[in-house]
């Protein structure tokens, strides 16, 4: 009898135990989803309201905290829903991050460049809507980037063709050659083109091999697809007023060899005396710059700051 008191007594102690340790759990991530929150809202409403110029920013502060407090009590009546959304998120994140695709590495920098892009800009409640719109300038460009086209591929062939064949027997290096050859092709006859005033066109690059002309984002795109379809690893950078393409080159380990390859074979007039421009990921994974301004790969960044990106899939 009393072994039986005691076992009910140890598992009643267990489940507590386990209830408590989950019910901290819930608490961790349900208060890093609202932080996470909390910061575009705060941006938003700060933005659009009177700054009454208060001692130390007080009337931000009181704003911040009200709005936490506004987050708190939604998740409260809604805590169920909230646990269940950020579970699902965490285990696809886990899962991605496994098969090295759309990760918590990639997250954080597509957040990060987010906050960013929003603190910049005069509308940010327009870069949030962006950001989540299924019609949003990130998927009309995605939309444009055809790379499964023919016309597409037959132009990056060519390209690959014409120049760099010799350099294209290293064999480790020889898609990223392969994708310098396709930058110099469209580097050397591309033509600077505006959009109409008040209105943003993307051309698919299938359009854009037919005129080889546009703006930046044009630009952008027939990098991207030709890249892509050749097997390299494109990606695209939002900055002020500004988009271009990056690719892929590996890391720290390659990057000499790629600086060689630039400098001493591949374009050592344009590049002679001056270095490579690049970014590097949280993981290490340097991308360089493929804008339509610099005139070798790597040359140097139009505008430096980096306020959201674009990966090709």
């Amino acid at each position: 009898m009393e072994s039986n008191v005691h076992s009910r007594s140890t598992n009643k102690r267990e489940q507590n135990s386990f209830r408590n340790s989950w019910k901290l759990i819930e608490n961790i991530i349900l208060y890093a989803a609202i932080i996470a929150i909390s910061l575009p809202i705060f941006i938003i409403v700060h933005r659009n309201l009177p700054n009454f110029d208060w001692i130390y920013n007080l009337d931000r502060i009181l704003l911040y905290i009200l709005i936490l407090i506004i987050l708190f009590i939604i998740v409260k009546f809604l805590r169920k829903l909230f646990v269940i959304i950020c579970l699902g998120l965490l285990v696809f994140l886990i899962i991605e991050s496994y098969r090295e695709g759309y990760g918590f590495s990639e997250l954080a920098e597509d957040y990060n460049a987010m906050i960013l892009s929003m603190d910049e800009s005069n509308k940010p409640q327009k870069v949030l809507l962006d950001k989540i719109s299924f019609y949003s300038s990130d998927a009309k460009i995605l939309k444009s980037i055809d790379y499964t086209n023919i016309m597409v591929r037959n132009y990056a062939l060519n390209a690959t063709n014409k120049y760099f064949k010799k350099s294209q027997e290293e064999v480790r290096y020889r898609t990223i050659i392969q994708s310098f050859a396709i930058f110099k092709e469209i580097n050397e006859n591309w033509n600077y083109v505006h959009d109409p005033i008040g209105h943003e066109y993307y051309a698919k690059a299938s359009e854009s091999i037919l005129t080889q002309s546009g703006d930046c984002d044009d630009y952008s795109i027939l990098m991207g697809a030709c890249i892509k379809i050749i097997g390299g690893t494109p990606r695209l950078i939002y900055t002020t007023g500004h988009i271009y393409p990056e690719i892929y080159i590996g890391d720290e380990s390659d990057l000499e060899t790629i600086n060689y390859l630039i400098k001493g074979k591949l374009f050592p007039n344009e590049s002679k005396g001056k270095r490579l421009f690049y970014h590097t990921d949280l993981d290490g994974k340097i991308w360089l710059n493929l804008d339509y301004m610099a005139k070798y790969p790597g040359g140097p960044f139009y505008k430096k700051e980096v306020l959201g990106i674009i990966d090709i899939k």
